[in-house]
């Protein structure tokens, strides 16, 4: 008997957003990534005395359009708190944090797992100041002598977005964050670069007897920033917490950390409550009144999100799947929707933009945004094929061509004389040729072997360098052979 006979697990997530403003949530400091360690600093995000923090309206544009995206009620009202703790990475021993009064709250996205839709729950979003960050000596915290502390990330403005433990799978896990992370991504929140640490993901995991409605008790594994990661993570904490009730002890409840290299979570401390912390109101900052004025001026500017501008695209003929690759990479839907807008087939245009144009881009490493070939030009492409100008296998090769090049379709096949031959008269030729050098499968077609006109076809095709008109050539054929 396996865990998943006699455990359901239960799983809520809160995820850190960078959010992308040009300078830190109090200060004047930039937030561009990277940098000499210690040079994105001032007195105001290393908390030294005297000082007083300001804080960026910005913040609190992407925090309500954040808010909106994920259909959380905006407050009205909402306050700063101190969240006191002591780490190395926390210059003023305490964060600027929101607590009982967040920004945003009760809000909901809906995922799909294996044709199953589901709701998970937004309990809520609020802004906050980013830590600053270690770096060990060793290969981990937990084998290192020493740690440095760079405090570039000190004061980057965090949405700290916590969901509801709604969350039964690790496939619901990696759905719920893969469909925030596009939500958030096309709403402008982030860059979403999780390799650079914009988004990193706290995993909170519980096993509880299957049919029980009381939760177990919960570990928290911290700043996980991928979704390899979180699967490998939860594989091994969901096999930790099992064994430890099977052999009749209990879970912990801590906060623990992931080692990569040696694919195993490790305990850090015990888990805080929100006592623990003794937040009390920020007393140098105002409490922040929202007015419906405000909060509507940010819906104006919400573009199309994820689940939108998938109906959208199914609507259009797309299958589910093809709607979904698309969608789930923002610079290929832009792409997409740009091409759209002047070629009116999307079951074509959605075939060649994920399938010979991608397959291009995966081959050079490349990336829709840094694409040779425009929207404009692979509209080019594809009218060329539906005007009977050139084959889709002649086309193949004239995608490469302009992918190399840069050049139009259109040119391409000028130069290089691409152009598919649609002269009935100088197919009948080509064609009487073909039917006399090959009497076997003229035989046999007449005999009513209907596979031999595809030998016949390919033999034309390939007399006229794949350039024949295919549908011609068909029509030309079978007229012939029924004489």
């Amino acid at each position: 008997m396996t865990f998943r006979d006699k455990y359901e697990i239960v799983c809520g997530v809160e995820t850190h957003v960078e959010m992308l403003t040009k300078t830190k949530i109090f200060c004047g400091c930039t937030t561009e990534f990277g940098g000499e360690q210690n040079t994105h600093v001032c007195p105001v995000c290393l908390g030294l005395p005297g000082v007083l923090p300001v804080l960026n309206k910005e913040v609190v544009n992407l925090a309500i359009k954040a808010g909106l995206a994920l259909n959380c009620e905006i407050a009205d009202f909402s306050k700063f708190d101190r969240k006191n703790y002591y780490y190395p990475d926390l210059p003023k021993n305490y964060q600027t944090s929101q607590y009982d009064l967040p920004i945003c709250k009760g809000g909901a996205l809906e995922i799909s797992v294996n044709g199953q839709k589901k709701t998970i729950g937004i309990t809520r979003a609020h802004m906050e100041e980013d830590a600053g960050k270690l770096v060990h000596s060793g290969e981990t915290i937990s084998t290192s002598v020493s740690s440095g502390v760079d405090y570039n990330r000190t004061g980057v403005p965090l949405l700290e977005i916590v969901s509801e433990p709604d969350m039964r799978s690790i496939d619901e896990v990696l759905a719920y964050l893969e469909e925030l992370i596009q939500i958030i991504d096309y709403a402008g929140i982030s860059d979403c670069k999780m390799e650079q640490g914009s988004i990193r993901f706290d995993i909170n995991v519980s096993l509880r007897p299957i049919g029980s409605e009381q939760f177990g008790i919960r570990s928290e594994t911290k700043n996980l920033n991928s979704f390899n990661s979180v699967r490998r993570c939860m594989e091994y904490e969901i096999e930790r917490q099992a064994e430890l009730l099977d052999e009749g002890g209990q879970v912990v409840q801590e906060t623990r950390t992931w080692d990569e290299g040696k694919g195993i979570t490790l305990s850090l401390r015990s888990k805080e409550e929100a006592h623990d912390y003794r937040y009390f109101p920020e007393p140098d900052l105002l409490p922040l009144v929202i007015d419906k004025d405000w909060i509507e001026k940010i819906r104006e500017t919400l573009p199309e999100l994820p689940s939108a501008k998938r109906e959208r695209l199914q609507s259009l003929g797309l299958s589910e799947y093809d709607a979904k690759v698309i969608v789930s990479w923002k610079p290929m839907a832009n792409f997409f929707d740009k091409a759209l807008d002047n070629f009116a087939d999307a079951k074509i245009l959605a075939n060649w933009v994920t399938g010979d144009l991608s397959g291009l881009l995966n081959a050079k490493n490349s990336s829709f945004e840094e694409s040779p070939i425009t929207p404009q030009q692979l509209v080019g492409l594809l009218k060329l094929i539906q005007k009977g100008e050139i084959s889709g296998k002649i086309a193949k090769s004239v995608i490469e061509e302009m992918f190399d090049t840069g050049k139009d379709a259109e040119v391409i096949v000028k130069e290089k004389g691409l152009a598919q031959i649609s002269d009935e008269g100088e197919l009948e030729k080509i064609i009487t040729g073909v039917i006399s050098a090959n009497a076997k499968s003229v035989a046999d077609y007449q005999a009513g072997k209907e596979s031999a006109l595809g030998f016949l076809v390919g033999q034309v095709m390939k007399a006229t360098k794949g350039q024949a008109n295919p549908g011609l050539v068909n029509k030309i054929l079978r007229a012939k052979l029924s004489e």
